[in-house]
């Protein structure tokens, strides 16, 4: 992976998170119309530098399975890039416990980052069925930016927003991270280990938003941190979600 010069690992501030629950909190909060499921992908960088930490991250990303199980209202894709322009995508599963299955069989190869393959893939996808919200977990960045800046103003007009992820504090990857949140109206979070309770929260909410909605939303904010609590009452107001 390319160094571009290392900076201080940095904690989600509260700032952070409560932009993240803004942008959120912005998406139509409507279950799929017809009643039909929610369709989530959930995108991995596998490449080398990321092996550190991938055993901690599986375990993080297979709670926010976990957390959308009992819905019964949520399909996801996992897709992961690594070696040589590498870039799988599972197809779409509803058992939490087969995608995780799939999951914590990746193992991390060195390579360059595909984040513009995945999002194209998104636009296949979603052209064929609907896809609700594209999370992308990741640390650095080492691609053509106005080429995938292309691509996810593509990917906005279609009305996928994508969640970033940011593990570390790469200046190159963040920078490019806020550039793909923004132009497909989702949002950008920074985490580290430090804040794995916070980004366990989040994600198992961007999740249950995908699935249900506000109401499920609603329910699963009972009991949990002041994040998730603070994204349920945004959703729905003026400017917001349905």
């Amino acid at each position: 992976m390319a160094d571009n010069g290392q900076l201080p690992a940095q904690k989600s501030s509260q700032a952070d998170v409560d932009a993240f629950l803004r942008r959120v909190a912005a998406i139509p909060g409507a279950r799929p119309a017809g009643g039909k499921r929610g369709r989530l992908m959930f995108a991995m960088d596998a490449t080398a530098s990321r092996e550190p930490s991938w055993d901690r991250a599986c375990q993080l990303q297979g709670e926010m399975f976990e957390q959308t199980a009992a819905l019964g209202g949520l399909d996801v894709s996992l897709v992961y890039y690594r070696g040589f322009r590498e870039c799988q995508a599972s197809p779409w599963v509803a058992n939490s416990a087969e995608l995780l299955r799939r999951m914590t069989a990746v193992r991390c190869h060195a390579g360059q980052t595909q984040l513009g393959r995945v999002l194209s893939h998104c636009q296949k996808q979603t052209r064929q069925e609907k896809v609700n919200a594209l999370v992308f977990v990741g640390d650095s960045f080492e691609e053509d930016i106005d080429d995938v800046a292309h691509r996810a103003g593509e990917l906005g007009l279609l009305g996928v927003p994508v969640f970033v992820f940011h593990e570390g504090a790469d200046p190159i990857a963040k920078r490019a991270f806020q550039t793909v949140a923004r132009l497909t109206g989702g949002a950008y979070c920074p985490f580290d280990a430090s804040s794995a309770q916070q980004l366990r929260d989040l994600l198992s909410a961007v999740a249950v938003f995908a699935a249900g909605g506000r109401v499920a939303l609603e329910t699963f904010s009972r009991g949990r941190g002041e994040s998730v609590r603070l994204l349920t009452s945004q959703v729905g107001r003026p400017g917001g979600g349905a």
